[in-house]
């Protein structure tokens, strides 16, 4: 066994070959040259006692290297995700390294490789990233260091960290990226809007003193008279609103866009979405449907409830079936029984798939405040826009506008019957949905 292990992690370098062909050239004109005979088996054995000395110190220390992948505990849908590697070198001297590591099979990359030095007896660490476009369990294979000294004839594999496991979550990355800005002030940065609101729709806060930019139509007068001061009322947000995110997960978010399915956008919107509503003390839940209602989470303001909202997206699989728009509407009717802002996640790309669910979204949108978000086809813009050279590319591009204005008939239809509109880019999803609702804050709607 310990000489099949020995031959399995032995493996021999170009530098090696090129110098027994060197060797071999000058076996081949010690036929002209006999002189030469002799220095070809000098240099024969001189390589092969090189050779001995480079294996015999790779295989003198056990554990000539130790690595170890630092795996996080999670991945992030649709980010960058980073994975740093230790390497501890235990040899007396200074190596090379060639590292291979075999990464999941749903990345489909097999080129992995990354080179470095490591001098004696110290610790290097090097990072690489990967950026996961599905949700699921991801399994590392083998991280294969292949080592090898200056001289450099023979190269020793070593293996660590097999089969490692990591799961992909929502892209909670995204998540706090928004729930940073929203306390940092910036969020115009990134497209979100200051919303202006309208009268005092407000919960009253606090009295406190005036300071350049106040609203003067907030000034308290009797504060101000009794302080001999300016003093102002100081209003907050309403808070403990329930919010409802309502997924549609069948066939037609399936639908893939830049890596990602509809589906995956909707719910990594949800969770950034959730988490800025949560920090603004509004109550969140959550609703998934297909042909049947797959998961219901009710409303709640607990600082825990985003981890149970993140571990209920993550278990979201689209249904290759349509959606029963009939009992998503019985299903709020009968369980949601506040007046609630409800967040339609979907997608229609006909005008007549509209028409067939219109009864229901007004029903919903009777009790509630219903904004219904589905998606613009990007795909269809460079086709819009390419010139037309051909009598086949004139109909392409004459359906393609059709499907373009039916999205626009959707939207002046369902906003003609009273329902909230939001009609997006995929990668523009998170940023609109966070506006519309600091917008229907802002005025008060709900």
């Amino acid at each position: 066994m310990k000489g099949i292990r020995f031959i399995r992690s032995l493996y021999l370098t170009q530098r090696l070959f090129y110098a027994l062909a060197v060797i071999s050239v000058g076996f081949l004109f010690s036929y002209w040259f006999p002189a030469l005979y002799l220095v070809s088996w000098l240099c024969l054995w001189g390589l092969f006692l090189v050779f001995l000395l480079d294996v015999t110190v790779l295989y003198k220390n056990k554990e000539g290297i130790v690595a170890r992948r630092l795996l996080p505990e999670k991945f992030s849908n649709s980010d960058l995700n980073e994975v740093p590697v230790e390497v501890k070198n235990n040899y007396a001297f200074a190596i090379h390294i060639n590292a291979i590591d075999e990464i999941p099979v749903q990345f489909q990359k097999r080129d992995f490789s990354k080179e470095l030095d490591i001098p004696a007896r110290t610790r290097k660490r090097f990072h690489y990233e990967l950026q996961p476009h599905e949700r699921g369990e991801y399994v590392f294979g083998n991280l294969n260091l292949y080592v090898n000294t200056r001289i450099s004839l023979a190269v020793r594999r070593y293996t660590f960290e097999k089969d490692q496991m990591v799961k992909v979550y929502p892209s909670f990355i995204q998540m706090k990226k928004y729930a940073f800005l929203a306390i940092d002030n910036k969020l115009s940065q990134y497209g979100l809007k200051k919303i202006r609101r309208l009268g005092h729709t407000m919960e009253f806060e606090q009295i406190k003193d005036y300071v350049t930019g106040d609203d003067v139509r907030t000034i308290n007068w009797k504060a101000t008279a009794k302080r001999a001061n300016l003093m102002v009322n100081q209003y907050q947000d309403e808070k403990s609103q329930p919010i409802y995110s309502v997924i549609d997960a069948s066939r037609m978010m399936k639908m893939p866009f830049e890596g990602l399915t509809l589906l995956d956008y909707a719910i990594n919107s949800t969770l950034a979405f959730s988490n800025v509503a949560l920090k603004k003390g509004d109550k969140t839940g959550m609703v998934t449907f297909a042909h049947t209602i797959l998961n219901h989470l009710g409303a709640s303001s607990k600082k825990t409830h985003l981890n149970t909202i993140m571990e209920v997206l993550y278990n979201i699989n689209t249904k290759f079936l349509d959606s029963d728009y009939g009992r998503l509407y019985a299903e709020i009717k009968r369980k949601i029984t506040h007046r609630s802002l409800i967040l339609l996640y979907t997608n229609f790309e006909h005008i007549t798939g509209l028409e067939r669910q219109l009864p229901y979204l007004k029903g919903i949108a009777r009790r509630h405040v219903l904004v219904v978000i589905f998606f613009e086809n990007t795909e269809l813009e460079d086709l819009i826009s390419k010139k037309a050279t051909s009598t086949t590319t004139v109909y392409h591009k004459a359906i393609a506008q059709k499907f373009e204005y039916d999205k626009k008939l959707m939207v002046k239809e369902l906003e003609k019957h009273g329902i909230q509109t939001v009609l997006t880019k995929p990668e523009d999803l998170t940023v609109k949905t966070i506006n519309k609702y600091l917008e229907i804050k802002a005025r008060g709607i709900l």
